[in-house]
């Protein structure tokens, strides 16, 4: 062997022995990095040398304790993850920290897949070497034209797991990720999981989300489920695999297809999922518009199930989306009213419908519960001229708001009911409209708007179970031009529950569950209805696309009187005894994370 081969040949092995070692490969990079740019790269060096993980120590500790019973957990089902994870010019500290992640993982079951599009190099040293030392770690290289969906679907080809876990990039998993989601499978067979996520920068996590459960029309607003997602591999074969013409918005076009067809959808309201937040993302990388992705996905989502929409991106909230569906047919719509005098709150309220609604096809029903003045009857005597107004006559005795809707009700020629307040007056024309879009769908049972008070405040924005005690308004006194929490006072969403103040809802669906229980005569019959409904396997979705005002019990007054409150504190008991294992397990539509005490999206 000549000597200038053996040289080459001594050198190589040099480089070769520095590549496998972390540590000395890091300090040649950086003596490159010093060599070439001066002394001004060692405070950049140092700061890039920081562990993020070790930084978020406190958000991802996990007790020794708390580890070694994991470790030793054994689970009735014997699965394999396969977590997956597009590369693309990714750098080394992220790669690292991301790979460690996995390897922390206190159920060991598990292998992942990098499939590398870098233009450097130096990624697939460092994968190779992670892969040479844990055969779970699996190293794919692709050509770097390759699109994200082509990547992942490699690595879908050949995986060996019964499931399959989604990771992007440079992102870290909670010590006990996979161990949860086992949990899941086991305890709850569920063929999809997601957790709560944090997002991070520079080691400090600067926002938490914390989730509902499945929440289909939540999820047509924004992509919420997003990450950490782990799927059975059957679903592959029913819904298909990563599509390329979604790169950019692949993951949200295979959540919409996949919730459609799992059997059991479970989240983990845990925080195991952080989302890095760095310039160089995949998303920048890919060259097209995500936010059009995002309605596109949507639309042939909706295209694919026979729903006829128009999507649009909402204005100035990127990543969040507005699903205006096709009418299929213009119905007669019930609005049934209870009135007992306030001849002045009445009028103003039905002067809104008549002047603004642009729905044609409407009756209003008014339900006279025991008035006293003569000039409530002669204003009655004046809306005979309006052939789409009629007035029938409660004569129960005290008040039971319940029964004196389920009386007016029974009048009602329309396949839609909307209950409707005296003392709310409408302020968007196509109100009807925005309620029926979803009212129309044979999975929803109720539809209630957004409502203000006369300073512009939300009064009403949906409800939650528990908030409060029994239940509250969310969002109760924000100001009206407030965004909320991940946009929750501007997008569509399912809620647990909705005020009868204003809620449409299918006749058909009203009296399949039961109408509104007599026993709640003043309070929490709207909530029960919801639940009833919720119960018999409808939906009740909120929009703020539709607005009034509301004077909140105005007509009424408050819980002032002994009387008053003792009714109320009955009914409190009644509910509770009636729905308590609803209330225990806690909102779905809300998280256990946040504080019942407060009428926001705040931790407890």
């Amino acid at each position: 062997m000549k000597k200038d081969e053996k040289n080459n040949k001594f050198l190589w092995m040099i480089v070769n022995i520095v590549r496998r070692n972390r540590w000395l490969y890091r300090a040649a990079k950086a003596f490159r990095s010093v060599k070439k740019n001066g002394i001004k790269e060692i405070p950049k060096i140092l700061s890039n040398g920081r562990s993020h993980w070790a930084v978020l120590k406190k958000e991802i500790h996990l007790s020794k304790s708390d580890r070694l019973t994991q470790i030793k957990t054994i689970f009735p089902k014997k699965i394999k993850i396969s977590v997956i994870s597009s590369l693309y010019n990714m750098p080394e500290q992220y790669l690292r920290e991301m790979i460690e992640s996995l390897k922390a993982q206190t159920y060991s079951n598990w292998e992942l897949y990098l499939t590398d599009r870098s233009e450097d190099a130096s990624t697939g040293v460092i994968c190779e070497s992670y892969a040479e030392k844990d055969s779970r770690i699996k190293y794919i290289k692709t050509d770097k034209e390759q699109g994200i969906s082509a990547a992942l679907n490699m690595s879908l080809e050949i995986s060996g797991g019964e499931y399959i876990g989604l990771l992007d990039q440079g992102d870290l998993l909670h010590p006990s990720a996979l161990y949860e989601v086992m949990k899941a499978i086991c305890d709850y067979n569920a063929d999809f999981i997601y957790s709560d996520e944090a997002v991070f920068s520079n080691g400090h996590v600067t926002f938490k989300h914390y989730k509902p459960d499945y929440a289909v029309d939540t999820l047509y607003s924004c992509n919420y489920i997003d990450r950490f997602t782990v799927f059975s591999k059957k679903l592959i074969n029913q819904a298909g695999v990563f599509r390329n013409e979604f790169d950019g918005c692949q993951n949200y076009d295979l959540i919409l297809r996949y919730t459609e067809r799992a059997s059991k959808i479970y989240h983990i309201p845990k925080l195991l999922y952080f989302k890095r937040y760095f310039k160089k993302s995949i998303a920048e990388k890919t060259g097209r518009n995500i936010l059009s992705c995002g309605t596109k996905a949507i639309k042939e989502h909706l295209k694919d199930k026979g729903i006829s929409a128009r999507v649009e991106d909402k204005f100035g909230l990127p990543g969040f989306y507005r699903v205006i569906y096709e009418l299929k047919e213009k119905p007669l719509v019930s609005i049934i009213i209870p009135n007992k005098d306030n001849i002045s709150m009445l009028q103003r309220c039905l002067a809104s419908i008549m002047e603004k609604t642009t729905y044609g096809n409407y009756e209003i029903i008014i339900v006279e519960n025991n008035s006293i003045k003569n000039s409530t009857f002669n204003y009655y005597n004046e809306l005979k001229q309006y052939d789409n107004i009629s007035v029938v006559y409660w004569t129960g005795k005290g008040f039971s708001y319940s029964e004196i809707c389920n009386f007016g009700a029974k009048y009602a020629k329309g396949g839609q009911l909307v209950f409707l307040n005296n003392d709310v007056m409408i302020i968007t024309p196509n109100w009807i409209e925005e309620m029926l879009m979803y009212s129309q769908r044979s999975d929803v049972g109720a539809v209630g708007i957004k409502l203000y008070f006369l300073n512009s405040a939300i009064q009403h924005a949906g409800i939650i179970l528990g908030l409060g005690d029994i239940a509250g308004h969310i969002f109760l006194g924000a100001s009206y031009d407030e965004i909320g929490y991940m946009a929750k006072l501007q997008i569509v969403q399912n809620m647990s529950a909705i005020t009868a103040a204003c809620m449409m809802i299918k006749k058909a669906a009203f009296y399949e569950a039961g109408q509104f229980s007599l026993e709640f005569c003043d309070s929490f019959n709207d909530v029960d209805l919801c639940l009833k409904m919720r119960k018999a396997g409808y939906l009740v979705v909120w929009t703020p696309y539709a607005e009034a005002y509301h004077i909140e019990s105005k007509s009424r007054g408050y819980y002032a009187t002994s009387g008053k409150k003792r009714r109320l504190d009955h009914e409190t008991d009644l509910f509770r005894s009636k729905w308590g294992n609803i209330l225990a397990a806690g909102d779905p539509y809300y998280n256990n994370n946040l504080s019942l005490s407060k009428p926001y999206y705040c931790l407890k």
